[in-house]
C-alpha cells in the first residue's frame, strides 16, 4: 500500500513539476521542520512529498478542529490535537505522545504563518529535546520545485550552536513568496548569553 500511494504522490508532484528529494528516516520518531512556511500550497506540497518518500507524517492542531463533524478525518489527515488550555503544556503532551507511540514523525512549521516574522517559534525544538528524538530538516524549495528531507541532528543543549546548523541547512531555500520569509532565528538566540 506504502508503494502504491508514494507512487501516486510522485506522479502528482511531476504534474505540478515538482519532486521529493532525500530520503525517508530510518528513526521511528523524530520533529520534522517544514520550512519555509509562506504559502496555502506549501501544506499539501509538504504531504505529497512526504508521501512519496513512503511517510506519513503527524501534525498539530487546536483541540477545536478535531470536534464532530470533521475531528475524524483530522485525525485521519494525521492531526494530533492539542489542548493549550490543559495543566500540561504543549510540549509534554506532545514529549509524551513520542513515549507511548511505537513511531511518530511529527511536523511542526517553525514560522508559524505564512507572513513574515521576526523570530521561527522555538516548539519544535522544544519538543524534540523533552522527547529525545531527532530533528529532521524538511524543505520546499519552489526554486527548484524540489521538497524533501535533508539532514536528521540531535538537538545538543547549546542552541545558538543547534540553530547555526539549521541555518546553514536553510540558507539558499527559497519559499513561494520569498518576501514573506523570516530569518532563521529564535527568540532566545537574542538574549544575552549565560555567563560561564
Amino acid at each position: 500500500m506504502r508503494t502504491l500511494v508514494a507512487a501516486f504522490a510522485r506522479l502528482c508532484l511531476a504534474l505540478f513539476g515538482w519532486r521529493a528529494a532525500g530520503a525517508r528516516p530510518a528513526q521511528s520518531h523524530y520533529v520534522l521542520i517544514a520550512a519555509p512556511h509562506t504559502s496555502n500550497w506549501d501544506f499539501p506540497l509538504m504531504l505529497l512529498c512526504a508521501m512519496a518518500l513512503g511517510l506519513w507524517p503527524a501534525w498539530v492542531g487546536k483541540h477545536t478542529l478535531f470536534r464532530p463533524p470533521f475531528g475524524a478525518l483530522m485525525r485521519a489527515l494525521g492531526g494530533i490535537p492539542v489542548d493549550r488550555s490543559a495543566a500540561s503544556g504543549m510540549v509534554e503532551q506532545l514529549a509524551a505522545r513520542f513515549a507511548a507511540l511505537p513511531a511518530l514523525a511529527l511536523v511542526m512549521p517553525p514560522e508559524g504563518t505564512r507572513g513574515h516574522a521576526p523570530h521561527w517559534k522555538s516548539g519544535f525544538y522544544h519538543v524534540a529535546c523533552a522527547a529525545g528524538v531527532p530533528i529532521a530538516l524538511g524543505y520546499l524549495d519552489y526554486a527548484r520545485k524540489e521538497g524533501g528531507i535533508g539532514t536528521l541532528m540531535q538537538p545538543g543543549g547549546d542552541l545558538r550552536a543547534d540553530m547555526d546548523v539549521i541555518r546553514a541547512f536553510y540558507a539558499g531555500i527559497r519559499g513561494r513568496h520569498p518576501e514573506q520569509q523570516g530569518p532563521v532565528r529564535l527568540p532566545a538566540e537574542d538574549r544575552p548569553a549565560p555567563p560561564g
